[in-house]
């Protein structure tokens, strides 16, 4: 089931998005939800709309946070020059850097070399704390498209990454919430991005470091996760920079396609 979150005249409100996975955007319908699914439940209405005529924004403006894990690929971490670790590393954007699917990000003035790195997130859809392995599937109530804008420049030369990680804008989601892959489902993942219509990263999750699994797990120890939460989970090599008036599309296997525009 993918729940996408769209506004046409008003607030935004969620639906489940209807059709063939692949189907073009004319050819898939919205169904608006009654309420917030993450605390009413996924509870249809009569009223529905082409997705072709209503806009996507982020699926989800986390309440509380968004997660970060670091270095969660080798080859990624081989081509920035760091070290594979031996737990998850965590970092926090916060909600302030959500954008949706196409909306456009303005680069930072003080940055020189933001980087693109397409990612599988994970929605939290329950207060949870100290989650088992084997419960992980419990707390998670879908899973997105992220792309973890980072600002090198400010990462190499600050103290630590809240500002190469948080800038307004940094964390674009969408288009949708898949909420019927499982943990096992994300084993092996294919994951791209393309710069300009250029694939510039190919990879799969089973070359992650550390799995789905083992994030929640590890995240959960650290932080309370509270539903709506995001779990970024690493990018695959292949980061590079954007310029004002290129586009992105991160797309996880799956899930579907998130694109974005940049802009100074």
């Amino acid at each position: 089931m993918r729940i996408a979150r769209f506004v046409t005249t008003a607030e935004p409100r969620y639906g489940i998005v209807e059709g063939e996975p692949d189907a073009p955007a004319e050819e898939l319908v919205v169904t608006e939800l009654h309420g917030d699914p993450f605390f009413q439940g996924i509870q249809p209405t009569s009223t529905r709309h082409q997705l072709a005529e209503v806009r996507l924004v982020a699926p989800i403006i986390p309440r509380s946070k968004v997660v970060g894990v670091g270095r969660n690929w080798a080859d990624h971490a081989t081509e920035l020059g760091n070290e594979v670790p031996d737990r998850p590393q965590f970092f926090l954007k916060p909600n302030t850097s959500v954008v949706g699917p196409g909306e456009p990000v303005t680069l930072p003035a003080w940055s020189e070399e933001v980087s693109y790195e397409a990612e599988l997130a994970v929605v939290i859809g329950t207060i949870c704390k100290d989650v088992p392995l084997e419960r992980v599937d419990d707390v998670v109530f879908g899973y997105t498209v992220a792309n973890d804008l980072t600002a090198r420049d400010a990462q190499r030369g600050d103290l630590q990454w809240a500002r190469a990680k948080g800038f307004d804008g940094a964390c674009p989601l969408g288009p949708w919430i898949e909420t019927e892959l499982s943990t096992s489902d994300t084993e092996d993942l294919t994951i791209t991005m393309a710069l300009d219509g250029q694939t510039v990263q190919e990879g799969t999750t089973a070359d992650m470091v550390f799995g789905v699994r083992q994030i929640v797990a590890a995240a959960s120890e650290a932080f309370t996760l509270l539903p709506g939460d995001i779990i970024l989970t690493g990018t695959p090599a292949g980061v590079g920079q954007v310029e004002s008036g290129q586009r992105t599309e991160a797309t996880v296997e799956g899930i579907g396609t998130l694109g974005t525009v940049y802009r100074r």
